[in-house]
């Protein structure tokens, strides 16, 4: 599998730095690594650059209108599990659901290890017992582990989802899930009224912060499982061998937008390498652009609409009849 090493002494052979056989210097070497990791941060401020959204997936509190997320915020999941190699064992899970792109802490996890795949722990509900897949490979017993998602930049769409019943008995398996606006600052300040009670939210305003994001729902809600739609942040490395998991198309973009950045600091490309490694750089991110351009969004009602009469589900709590 690539490392950072690898991809940093691709780079810099690509720009004449070295010369095949070669091997950089831990000095140049991390300091490729440090302008490896801000260019793979800055992508994430590339919409088009990520490859998948986070679905981040967390249980309402009747009468609560603001949530925090991010690390140490009140969305996350607390859960018993074990480590061998890359594949984390849940077998029990106290508090929150798990979701995919979730950072997990605990005694003896290594930093940075993250949730990648769904195994048997992908069942009908989020909050499965199972096998997942992790980004890092290591080895550790039984022990609490808590897990959170990074603070998103923006949020893109969401849903609520209601387990309807009567008398106790369901009425659908999973329940039924309604359209949630996202609102801008603007909207979010026009509702008179922000600790109406309902019987879930119909609205969510986003405030990112600089560690912790702040969630607002409206109306006051009694119940709910919220699923929310966010860019997935790309990862920073900590060190230069760790393993990297990327899809197809990403390791040959990095390496000639990483040539790309690293040519002022040496100046040994002649003007032939360099338009060489413009074009390059240029070509593997419009690849990737777009193979990750989203399909055009069907027509929809306004948000606004949302706010108030939705076009939804609702019908089947009344059985369709005008009350």
């Amino acid at each position: 599998m690539t490392a950072p090493i690898d991809i940093i002494t691709s780079a810099l052979k690509d720009i004449g730095a070295l010369a095949a056989g070669e091997t950089p210097t831990p000095e140049a070497a991390q300091d490729a690594f440090i302008m490896m990791n801000r260019m793979i941060d800055q992508w994430s401020n590339e919409q088009m650059m990520v490859f998948y959204k986070t679905e981040i997936i967390y249980t309402l509190t009747p009468g609560q209108t603001q949530y925090t997320i991010g690390p140490g915020g009140e969305i996350g999941s607390v859960f018993t599990g074990s480590i061998t190699n890359n594949v984390l064992t849940v077998s029990a899970i106290t508090s929150g659901a798990i979701s995919l792109g979730m950072t997990i802490t605990g005694t003896g996890v290594q930093t940075g290890t993250k949730i990648t795949g769904f195994l048997t722990g992908a069942g009908g509900n989020v909050n499965e017992v199972g096998t997942y897949q992790l980004n890092i490979s290591q080895n550790v017993s039984s022990t609490t582990i808590n897990a959170f998602y990074q603070r998103p930049l923006s949020i893109n769409s969401a849903f609520v989802r209601i387990n309807t019943s009567q008398s106790g008995v369901p009425i659908l398996n999973g329940g039924l899930d309604y359209p949630v606006a996202i609102l801008n600052v603007e909207d979010y300040e026009m509702i008179g009224l922000k600790t109406l009670n309902g019987p879930w939210p119909k609205a969510l305003y986003y405030q990112p912060t600089e560690t912790l994001g702040n969630l607002f729902v409206w109306p006051n809600p009694a119940q709910g499982e919220m699923h929310i739609f966010a860019d997935t942040l790309f990862s920073q490395y900590t060190s230069i061998n760790d393993t990297m998991l990327l899809p197809q198309g990403f390791e040959s973009c990095l390496e000639w937008c990483l040539a790309e950045r690293l040519m002022p600091q040496y100046g040994k490309a002649s003007a032939t390498q360099i338009q060489m490694v413009n074009a390059f750089a240029a070509q593997g991110k419009s690849t990737l652009k777009r193979t990750n351009m989203k399909p055009v969004q069907s027509a929809r009602y306004s948000d606004a609409l949302l706010m108030s009469r939705a076009k939804d589900a609702g019908w089947i709590l009344t059985g369709g009849f005008l009350r």
